[in-house]
């Protein structure tokens, strides 16, 4: 029988597995919770040095190797099909109905495809995989307003087709090291049944979405950390709070505190733990800090300077707060280009970071209130919009 065909769920078995990056990680233990709170058994399949903290939410936890999703054929490293096969003892143990992965984790969606239970895909950012008559995702560039402009981008989806075709292939290798058939879908790794985007409506373009594709509201968690002490004083008060994983030689911290500096505004920075290579001289009106709790500072910010991580910006947002985003790579383009589509903040080619560049865009940002605005619209949404209470809601129903 095949166990998606059933009763009513009433209690479910829940395997929610993620990559360990903060992005991705904490959006899941944020929809494990939600399961869990449901009343659901819920195991979190992750990297190890996470099992505390999701102990220590009252969740199951299950260690998970890292993996190459799609190695060279020769290289002999192990790949997403092999990943599959090591999870699959895990699945006869717990006999999930439902398996969620994180939408960088193809391992698990491809062994619960083979153990034949429902999948879901959490996608904790932005949909990627776009309009045909748009720019391609993370390009960093505006839809276009004309007839004209959306012919250009679809003249060149050709490109695109040839690297999702690649893409295909590759996964087809790996689901046969599995045992599963091929699979002509592009973006194979995503459930065909219900992807969670754990975004803003307001972030995302109309018509962009299939209809498997749900927007749920962003999926927040944070560690607990200590109050950090703030700047004395009433001025204005600005974080920055660069990526966790990008600008290992804290670029964006030097150039908001120098650019920053002796004006008539506060400033908390967080290293986020990137180690400094070098000392970075803090102004007398900087606390600096190599970690925070977002839910501490951001509400009484009124602008965030970020690299453009989604986690950092709908944190931001949610508080209705505008942000100054200084994309490096990746989805951080796509982020700051949303941002300034929105109307709810400002970007800053990396090329072009630097002490005036910040300090013109914070003045921009504090002088013009059509920004604040705008974020005080999407903070309004997420007050009547609880993105994990959504997301269970929505695998219940589709187990049921």
């Amino acid at each position: 029988m095949d166990r998606r065909e059933g009763e009513n769920p009433g209690r479910l078995k829940c395997l929610v597995a993620a990559f360990g990056d903060p992005g991705h990680v904490f959006p899941a233990i944020s929809l494990s919770k939600a399961l869990a709170g449901r009343g659901h058994e819920v195991v979190l399949e992750t990297w190890p040095q996470w099992e505390d903290l999701v102990k220590g939410e009252g969740l199951g936890f299950a260690s998970a190797d890292q993996y190459q999703v799609f190695p060279p054929p020769s290289s002999g490293i192990a790949g997403g099909g092999e990943a599959a096969v090591a999870l699959m003892p895990l699945l006869e143990e717990f006999q999930p109905d439902v398996v969620v992965n994180d939408i960088l984790t193809v391992a698990p969606s491809l062994a619960a495809e083979k153990f034949g239970c429902r999948r879901v895909t959490l996608v904790p950012h932005l949909w990627p995989e776009g309009r045909r008559d748009y720019p391609f995702f993370s390009i960093g560039a505006l839809p276009p307003r004309t007839p004209v402009g959306r012919a250009f981008w679809r003249s060149t989806s050709k490109i695109l087709d040839r690297g999702l075709i690649r893409g295909r292939d590759d996964l087809n290798a790996q689901r046969r090291v599995i045992g599963l058939p091929p699979t002509d879908r592009f973006h194979g790794a995503t459930s065909p049944d219900l992807d969670l985007i754990a975004t803003f409506p307001q972030l995302e373009y109309e018509g962009g979405l299939p209809e498997r594709a749900v927007i749920t509201g962003p999926m927040p968690w944070e560690a607990p950390h200590p109050d950090v002490d703030l700047p004395d004083g009433d001025d204005p008060l600005i974080l920055v709070a660069p990526s966790t994983s990008q600008d290992p030689d804290n670029r964006l911290v030097r150039a908001a505190l120098d650019g920053l500096a002796g004006l008539p505004v506060r400033v908390v920075a967080t290293t986020n733990r990137v180690v400094p290579s070098r000392p970075i001289e803090v102004p007398a009106n900087v606390v600096l800090v190599d970690w925070l709790r977002y839910s501490q500072v951001i509400p009484l910010a009124s602008v965030v300077i970020c690299h453009g991580g989604h986690g950092t910006v709908a944190r931001s947002l949610a508080e209705g707060v505008p942000l100054l985003v200084c994309p490096i790579a990746g989805d951080m383009n796509e982020n700051a280009i949303r941002v300034t589509w929105s109307g709810t903040g400002l970007s800053i080619r990396w090329s072009l970071v630097g002490p005036g560049s910040v300090r013109w865009a914070v003045a921009e940002l504090l002088g013009d209130e059509s920004f604040a605005g705008r974020a005080g619209e999407i903070s309004r949404w997420s007050e009547d919009h609880d993105g994990p209470t959504a997301g269970a809601r929505l695998i219940e129903a589709l187990a049921g």
